[in-house]
């Protein structure tokens, strides 16, 4: 019996010993089954999908994030927008909480390393609730890796973009610049903000960097001479209408959206609109000789003033004496140039500033562009000061186009800002014939040689142009300290491609100039440095042989004394 009962016994032990094995095989299954799945997990957080937070954000946003803004480029292919990648900083202020951080101590350690942090609103995010709250937008790789080494639970860092002007202030009022998003909120960056955005590549701008640089440059030494309050540069090619340089100053820097202010952010080129005085002298003779109203024969008596009920048209340097048609150009005779217009007519000097583009808003490929301002009711009165620049406002920009089309055929070609090719641009329409075209040419070369354009002349291109004075009116009042002085002109006269617009607002006499803050002495001598300094870089070879010298007898002669 004692040997049965033990024989029993060692049976259930060994059954039990069994059952232990076999537990233990099974547990230690379970275990090994679940030590794989947690480190899958692991490899899964790690390498694949982040922790989790950023996992969230990358669902809410991954529209923006994957979107990679287009580049912008000028006519060479020179990189004049671009975006880098960035990272932004948030918190998820739970995490945050959990760990029992102090809010305002930890906003003060972020604020040392990120300046433009709030204290207040730091520690509001950081203590929200949400799990999500931007702390600081675009850091610099430094800024990163100080906030990194801070150790904070809970804040962490998104992937972005920011956008970037290499040039800084260059080409601001063209580009414009983008929101912290990424939007664009002026410039060629609204224009074509969604085209930037889609797959079509980088956008190509007519602008050419290079003189850009010269036209800013030049403005700028004139403005800062002068004390002047700010100025607008364009040169156009006259042949296809686009655009090599758009100055506004003061202008801004677009890598820094704090610098668009006030005055800063107003484009003059585009958006100004301004009564621009004795240029307009080129449209008013261009008008009269194409509809066969005058001769270059015609004479007209300047001797003394017009009156105009209690006012009257004076000339600033009057000769005093019969002056004919290109005479009246050359000396820039207001009381001439109203003559000619009233042989004219306000009909045909409203349809010929039509043709010229002058009496509609311009057209050209961004957002701030600014309407003419016109005559109420175009009385005997407006077309007589019309004729001279005064009673009408027009922007920079239309005055270009429209000197483009008097010198280069009679073809009015509207302004571009995008690098065209000859299957894309628009034909343009003629405003004067080909005929009047020359003349003018001839009559703009005379201003320069032997009028109030003598200082825009060029020792290696030939210069044709006219100077424009005017005084600006406040309160409805024309303030005489207060002027705006221009010089639009084109070269090289024998083979002309290039329009040139120069105007500077609110220029101060200086020494040099003996107190004159007019067009000649000051916005002339901006469109000799522009020429000398960018005829090599387009190429383009020094004017050669003798000039056609006109004598007593020729209609396009002129007597300069007397």
């Amino acid at each position: 019996m004692e040997l049965r009962g033990a024989k029993i016994k060692q049976q259930r032990n060994k059954r039990a010993i069994e059952t232990g094995h076999n537990r233990t095989m099974v547990a230690g299954a379970v275990f090994a089954v679940l030590f794989m799945v947690l480190a899958a997990r692991v490899v899964d957080l790690s390498l694949f999908n982040g922790h989790q937070e950023p996992r969230l954000v990358k669902v809410e946003t991954s529209t923006e994030i994957e979107t990679t803004r287009a580049n912008i480029l000028d006519r060479n292919g020179t990189l004049i927008a671009t975006s880098l990648p960035t990272d932004s900083l948030f918190v998820d202020s739970k995490a945050f909480m959990a760990t029992g951080e102090d809010a305002t101590m930890t906003a003060r350690k972020l604020a040392s390393i990120l300046p433009e942090l709030s204290l207040n609103k730091a520690a509001e995010k950081l203590t929200s609730g949400r799990r999500f709250e931007y702390l600081v937008r675009n850091l610099t790789p430094e800024q990163k890796y100080q906030v990194n080494l801070l150790g904070i639970p809970g804040l962490h860092f998104q992937r972005e973009e920011r956008r970037t002007y290499p040039h800084g202030p260059l080409v601001a009022h063209v580009l414009g610049y983008t929101d912290v998003d990424g939007r664009g909120i002026s410039g060629v960056e609204k224009s074509f903000d969604q085209q930037l955005l889609g797959p079509d590549g980088n956008l190509q701008l007519s602008i050419d960097v290079r003189v850009q640089s010269v036209v800013r440059a030049a403005l700028m030494e004139t403005i800062e001479e002068f004390k002047a309050i700010g100025g607008a540069g364009l040169v156009m090619d006259i042949e296809t209408g686009e655009l090599l340089a758009l100055v506004s100053l003061p202008d801004f820097d677009p890598n820094d959206t704090s610098t668009v202010k006030g005055d800063a952010g107003f484009n003059r080129a585009t958006k100004g609109v301004y009564e621009m005085g004795s240029i307009f002298k080129l449209l008013n003779t261009a008008m009269a000789l194409d509809a066969g109203v005058v001769t270059l024969r015609d004479k007209f008596d300047a001797t003394k003033p017009l009156k105009i009920g209690r006012f009257r048209i004076n000339d600033f340097h009057g000769k005093k004496r019969v002056l004919t048609v290109p005479e009246v150009l050359v000396f820039s005779s207001n009381i001439g140039s109203a003559q000619i217009a009233l042989e004219a007519g306000t009909d045909l000097q409203r349809e010929y500033l039509g043709r010229f583009g002058l009496l509609n808003t311009a057209s050209i490929e961004i957002p701030e562009v600014g309407a003419p301002l016109l005559p109420g009711n175009w009385r005997k009165a407006n077309t007589m000061t019309i004729s001279y620049g005064h009673g009408i406002a027009v922007s920079p920009l239309q005055l270009t186009s429209a000197i483009g089309a008097v010198a280069n055929g009679g073809i009015l070609r509207q302004p571009t800002l995008l690098k065209t090719n000859e299957a894309d641009r628009l034909p343009g329409h003629r405003v004067i014939s080909e005929q009047t075209s020359e003349v003018m040419r001839k009559l703009m070369r005379l201003v320069v040689l032997q009028g109030s354009g003598k200082n825009a002349d060029s020792k290696f291109y030939r210069v044709g142009g006219k100077t424009g004075t005017a005084d600006k009116q406040e309160g409805g009042r024309y303030n005489r300290r207060a002027r705006i002085s221009s010089f639009a002109g084109v070269f090289p006269m024998d083979n002309p491609k290039y329009a040139i617009l120069a105007m500077v607002d609110e220029p101060v006499g200086i020494k040099r100039t003996f107190g004159y803050a007019t067009a000649g002495w000051v916005a002339a001598p901006i469109a000799k440095k522009i020429v000398d300094r960018i005829g090599p870089m387009l190429g383009l070879q020094p004017s050669s042989g003798d000039e056609q010298l006109y004598q007593p007898g020729d209609p396009l002669f002129i007597k300069v004394k007397g």
